[in-house]
């Protein structure tokens, strides 16, 4: 395998973590994610500098054995509750938003036309900005509703 084919099985066996409540450890974590498979690396972020300073980031990295074992994790455990909060698991090498809701994307498109015709640097202007901003806040609330009504026997506790 060339230099590249294993950057590749890297990135598509990583798994990025998200939206973890500062209560959740990092041997909570690993707990969480090891019945999918041997886990090789993990990656618990916390904050290096400021008044946070030692607190964790509320995400983190892990690492599995191979693709498949990451992909069964993403599946199983993405939106799954813990300590009440709906987890955001996604390949690592995914972007931040695989599929914006249509409205998001709209005004996003909306305001990149208005700063490109109203401005010469390309920048999306303060109201653009502030629209985009309002609906994708929208979504994340309609998106929460749903989250919510998931049983509660599928939440993770914190206990």
């Amino acid at each position: 395998m060339d230099h590249n084919g294993l950057i590749d099985e890297k990135c598509e066996s990583r798994l990025y973590v998200g939206n973890l409540d500062l209560r959740i450890t990092e041997a909570t974590l690993i707990k969480m994610f090891s019945p999918f498979g041997k886990i090789v690396a993990e990656d618990f972020l916390w904050h290096t500098r400021g008044p946070k300073r030692g607190e964790p980031r509320g995400f983190a990295f892990i690492q599995f054995s191979s693709k498949e074992e990451a992909k069964l994790a993403k599946e199983k455990m993405n939106g799954k509750l813990a300590c009440g909060r709906p987890l955001v698991v996604r390949l690592a090498s995914e972007k931040y938003l695989e599929e914006p809701s249509e409205k998001f994307a709209k005004a996003v498109g909306e305001s990149n036309k208005l700063s490109f015709a109203g401005s010469s640097s390309g920048q999306m202007s303060r109201g653009a900005k502030i629209a985009a901003i309002k609906n994708k806040l929208k979504d994340m609330e309609e998106e929460s509703r749903g989250a919510k009504k998931q049983k509660q026997v599928d939440s993770i506790s914190c206990t």
